[in-house]
């Protein structure tokens, strides 16, 4: 069993949201087709990726706390089951092995971990709460998964319409979850989308952002790329992402939750287009 302090510095990297993206990073090395021919260098990118996200998770919840005392009490911190020390040196722990896992892959795939590395400072340090600016590193830094795991196995373009997909459908998201956490961001005295503009107005843009990302998930079928099977799954996760955008108005919690499972269900339509080609 594990031990009620070692639980609450593994929830601080919500270890759920650490895992999804080290599935992205496999994913993005299996469709640029790199997984059987370079199978260590994808383990170690998997790794790189799972440690620096929840780094990035608990980095995130130490600026945040005095902000998540309002819209997300329940987090570790605010209750008081870790203190901003240890969620300091959980983050430090956890980006020290992401750097030694990113070590050991190509160059590109090293250039892209410090590039991700420096976005997520400038967003914790200096644009989170900034209207739009935020949610676009948000938005990269997601999307960047799929090129990370490409790169680890030399075909970073391999993953290029994936990351297109994630990032534009991430950015819809991160805009559905302003609006959700509207009340303590304005106590926090932040400038975020919703905040600036208006709920609505913001809402409208991340609806028109979504159909964006609906249209780069045609690219690969009308490209030759993937047949059938792919638009069998991604028209289906076309429609959920669609109509999450839409629940926005009224219910942005359900919304946004609805928009990752679209986003995850996009990225097993590549998944499915690249194993019908390697099959076929």
């Amino acid at each position: 069993m594990v031990s009620l302090p070692l639980r609450a510095w593994l929830e601080l990297t919500r270890p759920g949201n650490a895992v999804a993206a080290g599935v992205l990073t496999f994913t993005g090395a299996f469709v640029s087709g790199g997984v059987t021919t370079g199978p260590l260098a994808v383990t170690a990118a998997v790794v790189a990726t799972v440690a620096a996200t929840g780094g990035g998770n608990a980095i995130n919840d130490y600026f945040d706390r005095e902000i998540d005392a309002v819209n997300q009490p329940d987090r570790p911190i605010p209750r008081g089951a870790v203190s901003p020390r240890e969620a300091l040196g959980v983050s430090i722990a956890l980006f020290a092995i992401a750097t030694v896992a990113a070590l050991t892959l190509p160059r590109v795939a090293i250039g892209i971990a410090v590039v991700n590395l420096l976005a997520l400072i400038a967003y914790t340090e200096l644009f989170k709460g900034r209207p739009a600016i935020g949610n676009v590193l948000v938005a990269y830094l997601t999307g960047s998964a799929f090129l990370f795991g490409g790169a680890a196995v030399g075909e970073p373009r391999g993953a290029g319409v994936l990351f297109l997909l994630a990032a534009v459908a991430t950015l819809t998201r991160e805009i559905v979850k302003d609006v959700e956490d509207i009340t303590g961001d304005r106590e926090e005295g932040l400038r975020t989308l919703p905040i600036v503009i208006g709920r609505r107005t913001a809402l409208w843009i991340a609806v028109v952002v979504i159909l964006v990302a609906v249209a780069a998930s045609a690219i690969p079928y009308t490209a030759g790329t993937f047949g059938v099977p792919y638009l069998l799954v991604v028209l289906p996760a076309d429609a959920v992402m669609l109509w999450a955008a839409g629940q926005s108005f009224q219910r942005p919690t359900r919304s946004q939750r609805w928009l990752k499972r679209g986003m995850f269900l996009a990225a097993a339509a590549f998944v499915v287009g690249r194993a019908t080609v390697v099959l076929g």
